[in-house]
């Protein structure tokens, strides 16, 4: 289980990460809500200098973990040091998972798997009647009602394993 401190900033790095975790947070579904996010709201920012400047030179009392939603484990988040001690970044990869939510949500996995296509290509090709894009609107469109997204997650978790990093799984009640 995640631990996280009392102040919350969660960041998405995109418009289909952010319009998901706010289809999650609308509807009390996450393990920490919208009130306890740092503006009461999910941050678009990816830069880690950025976001220090913006947000951390504000007074905290406690420590603040900060939730990365992004598509690739290998993008740097650089503070100063004078902040490192006082934050906890969590990294949560969504990469391919927003497409594979939609694979799953439409029953395609197994037609998915023998195409031999990447989850983003299959989408735009095999799922054209979707006119698939990753706009927030279309995004939080697609997921409503919230539990298709649940069970699209959990589907997605049943049939691939991500060892070592956390998911959107990890982030559920």
């Amino acid at each position: 289980m995640m631990k996280l401190a009392k102040y919350k900033a969660c960041i998405c790095e995109g418009a289909a990460e952010k319009a998901i975790i706010d289809i999650l947070l609308d509807n009390g579904l996450l393990i920490f809500s919208r009130d306890e996010l740092i503006d009461d709201d999910v941050i678009r920012c990816r830069d880690g200098q950025q976001f220090e400047k913006r947000y951390l030179r504000k007074e905290f009392n406690d420590k603040i973990s900060v939730i990365r939603i992004l598509d690739s484990k290998n993008e740097n988040f650089k503070i100063s040091k004078v902040y490192r001690d006082k934050i906890d970044v969590i990294n949560v990869v969504t990469a391919p998972e927003i497409e594979m939510l939609i694979i799953h949500c439409e029953n395609k996995y197994n037609e998915y798997c023998h195409s031999k296509k990447k989850p983003s290509d299959f989408c735009k090709q095999d799922l054209r009647k979707l006119k698939y894009d990753k706009k927030y609107e279309t995004v939080k469109a697609y997921f409503d009602p919230p539990d298709k997204l649940v069970n699209a997650i959990k589907m997605y978790h049943q049939k691939q394993q991500t060892k070592g990093q956390y998911s959107l799984l990890d982030l559920l009640k």
